[in-house]
């Protein structure tokens, strides 16, 4: 059975479209739920004197902070707290405090800091300068091994892969952090490496099939793609509901940012790259 995708392309613009906008208008009015790494916060690295007492255990006596706790080697454990926005050099203190009267004699401390605002600024700056940094040398890499139509696809398609991902980070209120700018590059990455497989499909085809009209070859590529871009793409979202299930509080939310990169690098690669080369003569230029 042969999907014709082209048949509905004027419906993925504007599908495209009111995505982009919701987006925009998310990152305007709601902005970024910024994690302690870029909001600034508490970190501590603690050692359990006994082990009964568990990592679960510490996150429900630390339930009032919205703690971030996770295992790091040598069994000692990262735990990160977030502070209000303007908090003082005394509130800052007050709070670390109230911390080790809860935690007690329970535990040891290997390392405690206070990440300021300062701190969080210049990490969001490094963050996003290597967001742009990877867009622009994959725009770079797409320009050179592309021309015409097949360029201005993965172009616009990468455009929209960068704007939806930050949108999503914002309406779904996921935290944004270090972590976030991980999952925005590799969901980059997929989607462009999901392109290039199929423009390299339908770059063959356009020079097999010289008679065949462009849409339906359009349509012939991506459905001889579609079972490796569908396996591929199932296979990571299964590991991601692993992650989810069982890695843990810290890599719930990875898990989901980094499912909705793969359907999202999948939905653009099928329709807005591929759509966009309907606009173009692809005999002429292969």
């Amino acid at each position: 059975m042969t999907l014709h995708f082209m048949k509905y392309r004027k419906l993925s613009y504007w599908v495209s479209a009111v995505l982009v906008v919701l987006s925009v208008l998310a990152l305007l009015f709601r902005g970024l739920n910024y994690g302690i790494d870029f909001a600034g916060g508490i970190s501590m690295e603690i050692t359990p004197k006994s082990a009964d007492y568990t990592i679960d255990k510490m996150r429900g006596d630390l339930a009032a902070f919205k703690p971030e706790l996770q295992s790091v080697s040598g069994g000692n454990i990262l735990v990160r707290i977030g502070l209000e926005k303007g908090a003082t050099e005394d509130q800052q203190n007050a709070v670390v405090s109230e911390i080790k009267n809860i935690f007690g004699d329970r535990v040891g401390y290997s390392q405690v800091q206070i990440v300021g605002p300062k701190i969080g600024g210049e990490l969001i700056r490094g963050g996003i300068m290597a967001v742009l940094f990877a867009f622009v040398l994959m725009s770079i890499y797409i320009w050179i091994r592309y021309k015409g139509g097949y360029a201005v696809g993965s172009l616009v398609s990468l455009v929209l892969d960068f704007v939806l991902m930050f949108g999503f980070f914002s309406i779904a209120g996921l935290e944004f952090n270090q972590t976030a700018i991980a999952v925005i590059l590799m969901g980059l990455g997929y989607s462009i490496n999901d392109k290039v497989v199929n423009y390299d499909r339908i770059e063959e085809n356009a020079k097999k099939y010289h008679k065949m009209p462009q849409d339906d070859l359009i349509d012939l590529s991506i459905n001889e793609m579609m079972m490796r871009t569908v396996l591929t793409s199932v296979s990571t979202i299964l590991c991601m509901i692993g992650l989810y299930l069982f890695g843990g509080a810290v890599l719930r939310e990875f898990s989901i940012a980094m499912a909705f990169a793969v359907i999202m690098g999948t939905l653009t690669s099928i329709y807005i790259s591929n759509v966009i080369l309907y606009h173009f003569n692809l005999r002429k230029e292969n």
